[in-house]
């Protein structure tokens, strides 16, 4: 796993109120979610002074100049957002990995046509947004606790874990963003295929955090509370850390068609969840 702590962890307290969210997977292939998401983020914003999105806000990201139409419009709705004042965090996932990585000198199409002002217009300085180590620990209202997207808890699934350690290398990384975007395109579509392949034939438990690993990611960090997505298992958990209670949320993923989508909402008094979580 990397580091398991930000440089300077982030501490949210007093009059805060801090939303997360992970697993939207937004995308041009479902615009009905988009909708739902950006309609739920609106209303909730308002009222809201952070927000963390944990992984996963994209269904695919081959580069910072690869966003599709749904994905510019959601780039542009955080920006606005952050321009009236929420503070935004995003955390790369398994799908979305590629988030606001360096270029590197790549060619933005076949002809090779970019502009450098393009080329500048990564997607933090576009939102507004700080990005996050994953995992890394915030302070939550006098409480440490360790955010995560969660795919590297999932410690059971060691072909996933090979490919994540392949994919997260500066050398695959910086070869993929050196290819003109219609072939980065083809690529992550490939990858996307045999995802989904791989999972159907893959054990329920392989795809779900490890709770050994769960326990060794909260014991090194030093917390008692953990906050993360992938799984789609949306949940709030009791388990013992180093003999000491200890709680971890699951976020839920995003689908309208199946009514799934939710938000967590911290502040002074508590938790509360926000919209719908399955199970």
């Amino acid at each position: 796993m990397d580091a398991f702590a930000c440089a300077a962890p982030i501490e949210l307290g007093g009059g805060d109120r801090v939303l997360f969210a992970s697993d939207v997977h937004l995308g041009d292939h479902d615009p009905e979610t988009a909708r739902c998401f950006e309609d739920a983020l609106r209303a909730h914003a308002a009222h809201a002074s952070h927000l963390f999105v944990l992984g996963d806000l994209f269904e695919a990201w081959v580069g910072d100049d690869g966003a599709d139409q749904v994905s510019q419009r959601t780039v542009d709705l955080l920006a606005e957002l952050a321009g009236a004042g929420l503070r935004v965090h995003v955390m790369r996932g398994n799908r979305d990995f590629l988030l606001d990585v360096p270029a590197g000198g790549r060619r933005d199409s076949p002809s090779g046509s970019a502009t450098l002002e393009a080329l500048a217009r990564t997607f933090a300085r576009r939102v507004g947004a700080t990005m996050l180590v994953d995992p890394c620990t915030v302070v939550l209202f006098g409480r440490a606790a360790l955010l995560a997207h969660g795919d590297a808890m999932c410690t059971d699934d060691v072909d996933y874990l090979r490919f994540r350690e392949l994919t997260r290398s500066a050398e695959w990384q910086r070869d993929f963003l050196s290819r003109p975007l219609e072939e980065r395109q083809a690529v992550a579509r490939d990858l996307r295929a045999r995802s989904e392949l791989s999972k159907a034939g893959k054990a329920e438990e392989l795809m779900d955090v490890n709770a050994h690993a769960v326990q060794a990611a909260m014991s090194e960090a030093g917390v008692r509370l953990l906050i993360h997505g992938h799984t789609h298992r949306p949940a709030h958990h009791a388990l013992r850390v180093d003999g000491q209670a200890a709680e971890r949320w699951v976020l839920p993923d995003w689908d309208a068609r199946l009514g799934r989508g939710g938000m967590l909402l911290a502040s002074a008094d508590g938790f509360q969840r926000l919209g719908s979580w399955p199970g």
